[in-house]
């Protein structure tokens, strides 16, 4: 899962600028078509990823894992021998459609065992993915600005075949057993709303900042030169704060029910949040942002780690898909709330779109037939 979203993001940090080399239209132009490149991928996804895990069901989800990150891999060579935008769109599109690799990897993760080796194996998933997306933009863009922006695609789409190879080699022959019908428990439509609500709701908590960090360090008196310098420190701090997070994971498990324990992650991420409008120094919003997202990550681990044991692979896909869907509404909520509203109105309400999961997760009754 490193590899595979090293090589995401290594490719993605220098897209938006290849797009303009290749563009013919004019600005407003150019600027609609990046918008649909950059989340073709992440909108088919959302669609895709519970297909991809009810077929996953009935086959070998380490099989399916390989296969997809060879097409993905297929898919950026793609990207390298694009020259309009029509065609990178295509190219992107496809990348969308076979986008599943993380739901089999949780899927692979959640039939390891006993239940603290089950939320141990799927938060080492979320924690991969992780210290790619902190890793990846800045060897794109060193490797882009050197050797140019297709063979930077190539460069990743190497990335992935060796993922493909790796994951083939390396991942133990028993991930490879299909789920036995005892391990599966029905999960009601209702449970499944829920816990996709919860989802949503804290992954907006992570993803929504770096779309508006240009706007919001003027504020703190960072200077205009050093915007990109200083955003950077601050997304990569997040980036360790959610790798830790993702660490620590499995232990908070232990610490009591996981309706209490994600009910005050939740608590604590919200106002953690709310408190990202006092700071006058940038150090001082760092870190809060350091620890919000130190408790927001782990529960998205938490709750997979149930799903994983208990539910179907349509169910994981499922909640996969609130995960991506996250990544794309996260940055469009916050920058439209931008615009008419101050950054403060922005914290506050995300603070209270996370509150208002607590309840949600505080309501859920363990069930032997539910996920969560």
């Amino acid at each position: 899962m490193f590899l595979g979203t090293f090589s995401w993001s290594f490719v993605y940090v220098s897209l938006p600028f290849y797009i303009g080399t290749i563009s013919q239209g004019d600005a407003a132009s150019t600027l609609r078509w990046t918008g649909w490149i950059l989340g073709i991928s992440p909108l088919v996804t959302v669609l895709t990823a519970p297909l991809w895990g009810r077929y996953a069901e009935t086959h070998r989800p380490r099989r399916l894992y390989v296969a997809v990150q060879a097409f993905q891999g297929a898919a950026f060579f793609g990207m390298a021998v694009a020259t309009t935008l029509p065609g990178l769109f295509v190219a992107r599109l496809v990348l969308g459609v076979m986008g599943a690799a993380s739901t089999f990897a949780f899927m692979m993760a959640g039939r390891a065992g006993d239940a603290f080796t089950v939320r141990r194996q799927v938060a080492a998933v979320p924690f991969g993915m992780t210290i790619g997306q902190v890793i990846g933009p800045l060897a794109g863009a060193l490797i882009a600005a050197r050797i140019g922006f297709r063979p930077s695609f190539v460069v990743g789409g190497l990335i992935l075949l060796g993922c493909a190879l790796l994951a083939g080699w390396l991942a133990p022959e028993s991930a490879d057993a299909s789920p036995r019908g005892e391990q599966q428990g029905s999960v009601r439509v209702g449970d499944l709303v829920t816990v996709g609500l919860i989802m949503l709701g804290a992954n907006i908590h992570v993803f929504f900042l770096p779309a508006i960090l240009p706007q919001v360090l003027p504020s703190l008196g960072v200077a205009p030169a050093a915007t990109l310098e200083v955003g950077g420190l601050v997304i990569f701090a997040s980036g360790v704060a959610a790798a830790l997070g993702a660490v620590l994971s499995p232990r908070l498990g232990d610490l009591g029910s996981d309706r209490l324990v994600i009910g005050g992650l939740l608590t604590g991420s919200s106002l953690c949040l709310a408190a990202l409008a006092v700071p006058r120094s940038v150090w001082t919003y760092g870190a809060l942002r350091f620890l919000q997202v130190f408790f927001i990550t782990p529960v998205f681990p938490l709750v997979v780690a149930r799903i994983a044991q208990h539910g179907s692979g349509q169910v994981i896909g499922v909640i996969n898909s609130a995960r991506i869907a996250a990544g794309f509404l996260g940055p469009v909520v916050a920058t439209m709330m931008l615009a008419w509203a101050p950054a403060s109105a922005v914290y506050v309400i995300l603070a209270v779109l996370g509150l208002s999961c607590v309840p949600l997760a505080l309501a859920r009754r363990a069930r032997r037939s539910s996920a969560f």
